[in-house]
């Protein structure tokens, strides 16, 4: 074929509209699917980057009640690491594994301290790295003790901020950082209002 006729046939594809669609897509036009394709493509897209979860139980009391749903992005621990401060939610830890918990099992704490961090409780409060810290948003002040405990590479060192009622790194030891699977950005609603 030479290339008069290519052309030539190149025009009479462009000059009928229904042909230059691909049979397959040309439902796509349609007036009534464009919205709904829209809100589907977004839609899909929502469901990969954020998820929502309620709490179970109130480790983290009083930031997080029983019964509220939050909204957890899941892409963010990916591109940087996770910040101290940071609500994050995890898979269960290999110490978890060992008494009972399942591998699938998620978790929602408090980093409080990160890689290379030395973490202390005495007297009712929280030092990392012999500084006290200011936590206004605890429950109460932990009435445990923990000695100094340097956090490993590859690590952080997650609390409930109800920590007195928490099943947290003071009990497990430091998480590591790949079992992290979410943070929390908002809390949508509480069953219990």
């Amino acid at each position: 074929m030479n290339l008069s006729r290519l052309l030539v046939l190149n025009r009479l594809f462009l000059g009928f509209p229904s042909i230059r669609l691909s049979q397959c897509w040309a439902f796509l036009r349609l007036p009534n699917l464009d919205g709904f394709m829209s809100v589907l493509v977004l839609f899909l897209i929502w469901s990969m980057v954020v998820e929502i979860r309620f709490i179970p139980s109130s480790s983290m009391y009083p930031t997080l009640r029983v019964g509220d749903r939050i909204i957890v992005e899941r892409v963010s621990h990916y591109i940087k690491t996770p910040s101290v401060d940071d609500i994050v939610l995890f898979r269960a830890p290999k110490n978890l594994q060992e008494i009972g918990y399942k591998k699938e099992d998620v978790f929602i704490k408090r980093i409080v301290a990160k890689a290379g961090d030395l973490v202390v409780v005495h007297h009712g409060s929280l030092y990392v790295n012999g500084l006290a810290k200011i936590e206004d948003f605890i429950a109460e002040q932990p009435s445990y003790k923990l000695s100094p405990t340097r956090v490993p590479g590859g690590h952080v060192y997650v609390l409930g901020d109800n920590r007195n009622n928490s099943c947290d790194s003071h009990v497990w030891g430091a998480l590591p950082v790949e079992n992290i699977v979410g943070r929390y950005v908002m809390c949508s609603s509480s069953l219990n209002t």
